[in-house]
Order: structure tokens, then C-alpha cells, then sequence
């Protein structure tokens, strides 16, 4: 029973993953101009990218090193939408991605530069990207209440009873009220169908998706995935783990994947007690993870074709369910320290509207006013004579005399 331990662990873990997800991936392409093809091949090009890149650390390392798509990335995608030269130009920013992911892990100043973000100004930075989604199961209410309502009880219910099933449970509910409400579902094969795009480069795609998705990535995947491993006793070999998932996501792009980067969520499931009670077997629970997450991938093109046949807002909703946990995180994260709240808050606030100026995605335009906002106040804080100090209760100490106080 311990051999299949593992196993099961990691092949529950690669379905918990994929399903409570993979609409936002879906939703993500879609936004930036992919066709239900090219969105398809995005999806099995992550999966197989996972699994590859899952092997390679797992057996070198011998460390139940788990590996996920960045699902912040996919909604910052959603949150960017078309960007100058359409779908070619945003693969060649995932490239460009790719790319930045592996000079962090060879460069150590471009590492120490992106942590020298604060962590407030980049945990704002992801809640406004996420808060336009969190909001679309209000708007799908409004829109497609007999839907919409449904999903949204099956998901509180299971929030509270079974949480880890939430997202798998409100997906079946929206294919339930589809196939009552006779939508037509179109044929798709279980065939995998990878679609090359030839990556184009422009400088809004560089500036709006390239940049940004590198450090959501960081931010939101990549230092919490290696936070999770550490709590777990395991010491995470970094460099490799962003040279491995930065060459898969180069290697990906071309066919639509975004980004593949270190696991949060399920690397708690793959690296704990449950996965094997000797810490030196939990990285075969990644193995299976990986043969998953493969497997599941074949199936792109079916739920792709399950997205095509629902309504957007539904779609959007359902996706939204999905990243509540992580838009309440980076509130909690952006706002706790009282000296970086205001820059936090501006941050946020330009993230969130979701303007396009100059062709440029509001997550740039809001690291940039975040920073900026952070600079002007800390001239504040630092022109800002000191307060007076109140008096001490504490009675001087003995041998000394405290000097008389004038009025």
C-alpha cells in the first residue's frame, strides 16, 4: 500500500491541479487573440511541459519538486486581452518569458532584482489583476442567473465541506446546466493536436504580457512554491528548478503555453506526510503528477470544446471561483504594512482598472505608478520631522535622576 501511496497522492494531486484551473489557461489564450485550436495546444503544451520539467527535478534531485502552470499568469492574460501584433506577438512574449526565467536562474542580480520588489507592491500588483475576474460570477449571475446560480451553490458547498474539490465540483455543475439547457457540444478528439505559431516581437506584447508575467510568475508561483517545499524541510535547489522551468516554458511558447513554473497548492500535497511517511520516497508522488497531468493534456481539445460551448460570462465565472484563495492571499499580503499601504493601494488601483495606454497592459502601468508612489512617500516619511516621544510610566532607574521636565 505504500508503493501505490505516492502514486495516488500525485495522481490526485495532477487532477486538483488541471481542473480547478484550466479554464483560466483556457480564458487566458482566448483574451489574447488564440483560436479554440491554438488555445487547445496551449493547454497540452503546459501539460507536457509540466511533466517534463516535473521528471528532470524530481529524478536529478531526487525531491518531490511539483510543477504547475502560473495561473496568475493566465489571468493577467485575461486581464491584458489584445495586444498590438495579436496572438503571434503575445507567444513571443511567452518566449521572452521563458528566457527571463532562465537568466534568473543563471544571473544572480536579475534574481536579487525582482526580489528587491516589495513584496506589497507585487502582491498588489496580482490582486488587480485578479479582482476583474473574481467579479465575473456576480456579473454571470446577472447575465446567466439559471447557470450561474447553480454553480455558484455547488461551489460554497463544497468550499465548505470538501474544499480541495470546489472547482472540480462548480465545473461539473456548469456542464450539468449546459447539457439540461441542450447546448450543442461540439465534436472534439482525444487526439493531440499541437499548433505551432511562429513568435513575433513587438514592444507592447514586450512591456504588457513579457514583463509582467515574469513577475507574477515570480511573485506569485515561484517564492511561494519554494516557501511550501521549505515548510516541508526540503531545501529547494533554485537554480535549477528556474533554468529547467524557464527552457520548458522557451520550448513551449511557440505552441501557446504561457509559462510552467514551481507549484504552491499541490506541492503541499506532494511534499506532506501524505504522500509517503519517508520524506526520501514523496518525490515519486511528482512523478505521478507528472504522468497526470500528461495524460489529462490529451484531453485538451475536449475541454476546450466544453469552454467554446458555454457562455464567456459562465466561462469567466467559473474561472473567477478559481482565484478567490488567491485574490484574498494578495490582498492580505499588499496591505499589511502600514508604510507601503499607500503605494500598495495605487498600485492596485491602476492594475485593477485595466486601461491600455499606449497599447500597454494596466499591470505594467500599475507596477510603475506603485513605484513611483512608493518613492514619494518615502520622501514623506523621511522630510517628515520626528514625533515627540510621551513620557515613560516607568520610574527612573535607581542611582540615576531623571532630568526635571520644563512645562
Amino acid at each position: 500500500m505504500r508503493i501505490l501511496q505516492p502514486v495516488l497522492t500525485g495522481l490526485v494531486s495532477a487532477v486538483v491541479g488541471y481542473a480547478s484551473a484550466f479554464s483560466v489557461v483556457l480564458a487566458g489564450l482566448r483574451a489574447v487573440g488564440a483560436d479554440s485550436r491554438q488555445a487547445a495546444s496551449g493547454l497540452l503544451a503546459l501539460c507536457a511541459g509540466i511533466a517534463i520539467a516535473v521528471a528532470v527535478l524530481s529524478v536529478r534531485y531526487r525531491m518531490p519538486i511539483a510543477i504547475a502552470w502560473s495561473t496568475p499568469g493566465a489571468a493577467l492574460l485575461v486581464a491584458t486581452g489584445h495586444v498590438a501584433g495579436g496572438y503571434p506577438a503575445a507567444v513571443g512574449a511567452f518566449a521572452v518569458c521563458g528566457i527571463l526565467t532562465v537568466l534568473a536562474g543563471v544571473v544572480p542580480w536579475l534574481a536579487r532584482g525582482v526580489a528587491a520588489i516589495p513584496g506589497p507592491i507585487a502582491a498588489a500588483m496580482l490582486a488587480g489583476v485578479l479582482v476583474p475576474l473574481c467579479t465575473a460570477p456576480l456579473h454571470a449571475m446577472a447575465e446567466v442567473p439559471l447557470l450561474a446560480g447553480p454553480v455558484t451553490l455547488t461551489w460554497a458547498v463544497l468550499m465548505r465541506y470538501a474544499r480541495q474539490w470546489a472547482i472540480a465540483g462548480a465545473l461539473v455543475a456548469a456542464v450539468a446546466g449546459l447539457a439540461i439547457g441542450g447546448a450543442a457540444f461540439p465534436a472534439a478528439s482525444l487526439r493531440p493536436d499541437p499548433v505551432f505559431t511562429m513568435p513575433a516581437v513587438t514592444l507592447p506584447a514586450l512591456v504588457g504580457i513579457a514583463l509582467p508575467l515574469f513577475l507574477v510568475t515570480m511573485a506569485g508561483q515561484n517564492v511561494p512554491g519554494a516557501a511550501v517545499l521549505a515548510t516541508y524541510g526540503y531545501s529547494v535547489p533554485l537554480r535549477g528548478a528556474l533554468v529547467t522551468t524557464g527552457l520548458v516554458s522557451t520550448a513551449a511558447a511557440p505552441f501557446g503555453g504561457h509559462a510552467v513554473n514551481l507549484a504552491a497548492i499541490t506541492a503541499a500535497l506532494t511534499a506532506g506526510p501524505d504522500a509517503h511517511p519517508d520524506p526520501a520516497r514523496r518525490w515519486i508522488a511528482t512523478l505521478a503528477l507528472g504522468a497526470g497531468q500528461l495524460a489529462l493534456g490529451l484531453g485538451a481539445a475536449f475541454a476546450t470544446a466544453l469552454v467554446v460551448a458555454s457562455p464567456p460570462v459562465l466561462v469567466t465565472a467559473v474561472a473567477g471561483l478559481a482565484l478567490l484563495p488567491a485574490l484574498a492571499s494578495s490582498l492580505a499580503s499588499a496591505f499589511t504594512g502600514p508604510d507601503l499601504r499607500e503605494a500598495a493601494a495605487v498600485t492596485f488601483v491602476v492594475t485593477a482598472s485595466a486601461a491600455s495606454i499606449a497599447g500597454i497592459g494596466s499591470a505594467f502601468w500599475g507596477l510603475i505608478a506603485g513605484s513611483l508612489a512608493l518613492l514619494l512617500t518615502r520622501r514623506r516619511t523621511a522630510s517628515r520631522p520626528p514625533e515627540p516621544q510621551a513620557p515613560s510610566a516607568e520610574p527612573a532607574p535607581r542611582g540615576r535622576t531623571e532630568p526635571a521636565r520644563s512645562t
